[in-house]
Parts: C-alpha cells; sequence; structure tokens
C-alpha cells in the first residue's frame, strides 16, 4: 500500500532508482552528478585508470601536458551554460579563470597579427597593422558584434516536473537571433580557411585559421570570437585535471558512486529493455542505463547494436576532428610569450600524408599548476585525420620511430623561432588519434567532429524509440561536440530519464 500523500509520480520514482553511467568522461560525469542530484542511485563505470575522458592531462618529467582543454565555453557567469557548470561542481567561487590577452597570435617577420577578445581592440589593431584589409576587417568585426549575444541555449524538456523552471529568454534575445540569421547563412556555406583566405594580410589569415578544427565552417569562427567578445571563453585555472576532479567530488559527494578500471563489455537488453551492464564478465544491475561513450563506437555494446534514424544519420554526417599533440617541457620561462600563438616553422613539419606549413601552440607559463618555476610546458596541436597513417606505423613496427621524429622536428621548429628554448626543450611527448582511440575509445581517435560547410545544426535525441532504459549522452550529440555538448547532453539524458520515470528534474539552482 502507498504511504499517505504518496502519488502516481512517487511511485515511479521508487521503481527506477539504480542507474549505471557506462563512460566516466565530461558527459558521463555530468550525467552521473545531474542524475544523482535527482534522487536516483548512480553508478559510474569508466575503463580507463582516471576519469575524465578526453579532458586530459598528464605528467611527463616534472611537466604537466594538456590534453583536453583549450578554452570554455560557459565560464563567463552571465552565460547560460555557466550555471550547468557549477551545477556539476566544474565551476565555482573559488575557481580561477584566465582569459589572456591576446586571445591568438601570429608572429612572424614584422609586427605580429594578434586577436583579442574585444571585438572594437582587434579592429583597431588589425586595421593598423593591414589597412588593404579595411574592408574585410571592418566586415568581420561587425558580424562579431551581431552574434556576441548568442550564447548556447539551455531549456528544459516539455512535459518534464522540474525544481525551478527556466526564465523565457527576454524579447531582446528574439532581436539578437534575428540580427545574427544573416550571419549565420553566410558564413555556414564556407569554410573557416577559405574565408580566413580573404585577408591578404599573412599574418591575419593564419590567427584567424587557428582558431577552429581543420575543415570546420566558417559559422564556427564567428561564434569563436563572438564567445569571446561577450566575455565568454576563458581558461579555468589549471585546466583538465582538476576540473575533472571538481565533477567527481560532486558526484561523490552526492552519494554517486565512480568504479575505475572497469570496462563495460555489454549493455544487457531484455525484452526491449536496457536491465544493466556486463564488467569483467559480471552482471551489475540497472533500472536504467546511459551510454556515456563515443556514440559512433557503441555498437559493440550491445548484442543486436541499436537501429535508428538518428543513428544512421550521425553516422552518415560525422567526420572526424583529429590531431595530434606534441608535447615540450622546456628549461625556460616563456611567460612573456601569448598563451596561443601561430608561426611558420623554417622547414615544413610532415606528418603521413599531412604538410604543416604553419604551427599552432598553446603556451601554458603563465598557469604554475604546468610546469615547475621558471620552465614552460607548450602543447603543439597538428591537426588531421591521421588514424590510418599511425595504425600502419604501429603495425609495421614503427610507432614509436615515427613519434620521436614528428617530436623532434616540432621541437626544432620551437627552438628555432624562440631563443630562449634553444637547447632547452628536456622532455618530449606525442600524442596520437590511437592515443586518443586507446585510452577514451574514441571514434579513430577523433575527439569532434567536422562541422562541414553546409552542414545542418542537429540535436541528436537521448533516447531510442523501442529500446527502454537506455539513454545517450556524449560530444557526438550535437556537432561539432566539444565539453559544452557534452555536458548539456548528459543534462538532456537525465532529463529525459526523469520524464519517463515520473521523477524531479533538480534544476540549477544559478
Amino acid at each position: 500500500m502507498p504511504r499517505q500523500g504518496e502519488g502516481k509520480h512517487d511511485k515511479k520514482e521508487r521503481i527506477m532508482k539504480k542507474i549505471v553511467v557506462i563512460g566516466g568522461g565530461i558527459a558521463g560525469l555530468s550525467a552521473g552528478a545531474y542524475a544523482q542530484k535527482c534522487g536516483f542511485d548512480v553508478t559510474v563505470l569508466e575503463s580507463h585508470s582516471v576519469a575524465g575522458g578526453n579532458c586530459a592531462a598528464w605528467r611527463r618529467g616534472g611537466y604537466l601536458f594538456e590534453g583536453g582543454m583549450h578554452w570554455l565555453t560557459g565560464s563567463g557567469e552571465g552565460e547560460a551554460l555557466h550555471g550547468c557548470w557549477r551545477h556539476v561542481g566544474a565551476l565555482g567561487d573559488g575557481v580561477a579563470v584566465r582569459y589572456d590577452e591576446p586571445f591568438a597570435e601570429y608572429f612572424g617577420e614584422g609586427a605580429p597579427a594578434r586577436i583579442y577578445r574585444d571585438a572594437d581592440e582587434t579592429e583597431a589593431r588589425l586595421l593598423e597593422l593591414s589597412p588593404a584589409d579595411a574592408k574585410e576587417i571592418k566586415n568581420l568585426c561587425a558580424n562579431i558584434r551581431k552574434v556576441k549575444s548568442l550564447g548556447m541555449v539551455v531549456s528544459d524538456l516539455r512535459g518534464l516536473r522540474v525544481t525551478k523552471k527556466r526564465r523565457a529568454p527576454p524579447p531582446s534575445a528574439l532581436l539578437s537571433f534575428l540580427s545574427a540569421a544573416g550571419v549565420m547563412r553566410v558564413f555556414s556555406k564556407i569554410s573557416a580557411k577559405e574565408y580566413a583566405s580573404r585577408f591578404s594580410h599573412e599574418g591575419i589569415r593564419e590567427a584567424l585559421g587557428s582558431l577552429t578544427g581543420e575543415g570546420q565552417s566558417a559559422l564556427a569562427l564567428v561564434f569563436t570570437l563572438g564567445a569571446l567578445a561577450r566575455g565568454d571563453g576563458g581558461f579555468p585555472e589549471g585546466g583538465s585535471l582538476p576540473f575533472v576532479k571538481r565533477i567527481v567530488n560532486t558526484f561523490e559527494a552526492a552519494g554517486g558512486k565512480l568504479e575505475l578500471n572497469a570496462r563495460a563489455e555489454r549493455v544487457v537488453v531484455e525484452r526491449g529493455r536496457a536491465t544493466g551492464a556486463v564488467v569483467a564478465g559480471s552482471f551489475v544491475p540497472a533500472d536504467a542505463v546511459i551510454v556515456a561513450t563515443d556514440t559512433m563506437a557503441i555498437d559493440s555494446l550491445f548484442d543486436d547494436p541499436p537501429k535508428a534514424a538518428w543513428l544512421d544519420r550521425m553516422r552518415m554526417e560525422t567526420e572526424p576532428t583529429a590531431c595530434a599533440l606534441v608535447s615540450l617541457g622546456i628549461s625556460a620561462d616563456l611567460s612573456k610569450y601569448p598563451a596561443g600563438f601561430v608561426f611558420k616553422p623554417g622547414r615544413p613539419i610532415r606528418m603521413g600524408s599531412e604538410t604543416y606549413n604553419y604551427l599552432s601552440a598553446n603556451n601554458y607559463a603563465r598557469d604554475p599548476s604546468y610546469s615547475p618555476a621558471g620552465k614552460t610546458a607548450m602543447t603543439l596541436i597538428l591537426p588531421g585525420d591521421t588514424h590510418d597513417f599511425w595504425k600502419r606505423a604501429k603495425s609495421e613496427g614503427r610507432y614509436a620511430q615515427e613519434k620521436r621524429a614528428l617530436a623532434d622536428a616540432v621541437a626544432g621548429a620551437i627552438e628555432e623561432r624562440i631563443p630562449e628554448a634553444r637547447g632547452r626543450v628536456e622532455v618530449r611527448d606525442v600524442a596520437t588519434p590511437l592515443t586518443y582511440e586507446r585510452y577514451c575509445g574514441n571514434w579513430k581517435g577523433s575527439w569532434m567532429t567536422r562541422m562541414r560547410p553546409g552542414m545542418r545544426m542537429r540535436v541528436y535525441p537521448p533516447a531510442i524509440k523501442g529500446l527502454g532504459g537506455a539513454y545517450f549522452a556524449g560530444q557526438r550529440m550535437m556537432p561539432p561536440g566539444g565539453l559544452p555538448v557534452a555536458l548539456l547532453s548528459a543534462r538532456a539524458a537525465v532529463q529525459r530519464l526523469c520524464r519517463d520515470s515520473g521523477a524531479t528534474f533538480a534544476s540549477e539552482e544559478y
């Protein structure tokens, strides 16, 4: 018999309580934190020895090398997404966020080309640098101002019970969207590289080109610059490791359980409903399962691979955005150099079929978390779908040799460009697409999806019709992906779980 005051929804809440989350990346940890706060009993299963997935960093020779976070959408306190990050514990009152200037810089011969967070500052500096590009510079900065108020939208599922309703967007939000609609149409049709080629100044072209992944549409470029212009896109001090640790702490403080070195072998489905997962041959029962691994690589988790029109569309449209990361530990203080910069090496760098005439570097000298005093950790990003090249090198026994050659070439380029680094590169490290495939289970080692020109914006649903008790989250759920998509897809999956089970969604209080 129900207790006094117990209604229909309360009974449903008691029926579906035990939740298993497969994958301890940002999506899985965020789903765990959200679900635990909604009253569910959650266990997150992570196959690796550490949580975080793509949001990763590792220590080598006294240095910390960043492998996941470059800047964070939602770091600005005025952003709707900021409250979601606070809800899962990633951000908070005691978390320092860096807003280094300039945001990006190309330095070669002559005056550097610099991109600032403030569009007016960017415009003024670039006009001084290249009067010949005045028309394109003014047009770019005008478009940045049109999109700068368009942050990521956070909304609630229709028919969901929530502890606190979200405020409706003000009328000004609609006006901002209408103002930006033309910009979105134009920039979505061309690639960022094609757009950057309109500028005659080499430095401006390459500084802008460094802001998006390979093959992304120009829309990604202008939205990145718009986010910076409204005060978003900071870098939480310490990067990936403390960022992940704060989410884990929030999840565990709410009563959740994180199991490391626990690779889920498959999701158990009985009579059309997920009833748990198998780990190391043992069955872990659950009332529902949230699959927060790469959605492009989930078929092996099911005896009968799930089928849905949206999965077919995802598989047809998804192109990988991957890279190799070359990290250097340099026994010199390089804090006078920008946090992000692009330069032209004396000789092109080659990796498989890819040739790099320019290199993009992240300089962590200003953050003491990354290196001993007076030293610098630096990571250079070499984009490109080189998964097959590295896989072939590994099968032929050349993997370590190729990594050493790449590290030496990149280190040589840095030493040639930065006098203080000459003879002072004491640690070299290379992470390839195979690294991310091995440790994170990423499809082709890719950590984002290419938002190519003409590709429609999509948000894939967190569930599949006919497969009860199974929910999906992760960076593939809304191209191009990244940390904010991992977070919002986790939130969407838990909201769907709450609605299906009659539970009340514990809303963000920020």
